[in-house]
């Protein structure tokens, strides 16, 4: 989306994605203590844990896929040969890490009701389509006179 918005805006492409990988890699680890610091709660996690296990599932893979970059072109050349099934994969690995952490969730002795959590979506699921539907009767009424759309041959891709 960064890399959209400053491309469109003509900003500097590689700044923009540079600035919102590293951003991504503070918050993992800057976000539970401020969290714990705003809510004013104290916790018997071991921090060195919580920081091990981010490390193991978010630094390490950046790490490896630098390497693996850097260090064997015949694994990007199949990789690239094959790229729309390797992102079809991510999506569904992506899916599989939703569904597990929803599950694993709500699979312990979880003090709300069934439906209560389907009344929860339902309500976020309201509240983002009238949130969208403002938005949309926003810039129609602010920009009647504007052309909204991209010309077929000034779209990149």
């Amino acid at each position: 989306m960064v890399h959209v918005l400053t491309d469109a805006s003509g900003g500097d492409d590689p700044l923009a994605v540079i600035n919102a990988a590293a951003g991504n890699m503070i918050g993992v680890f800057f976000s539970p203590v401020l969290i714990l610091g705003y809510v004013d709660m104290t916790g018997d996690t071991q921090v060195t844990d919580v920081f091990y296990k981010s490390t193991l599932k978010v630094l390490l893979p950046v790490v490896v896929g630098q390497i693996v970059q850097k260090t064997m072109p015949k694994f990007i050349a199949l990789f690239n040969k094959y790229k729309e099934y390797v992102k079809k994969a991510q999506e569904y690995a992506l899916v599989f890490i939703v569904y597990t952490v929803f599950c694993k969730t709500f699979s312990k002795d979880a003090v709300s009701l069934f439906g209560e959590i389907f009344l929860m979506i339902a309500f976020v699921f309201l509240f983002l389509i009238s949130v969208m539907t403002a938005a949309w009767f926003t810039m129609r009424l602010l920009f009647r006179d504007c052309c909204l759309e991209i010309p077929v041959n000034q779209r990149r891709l």
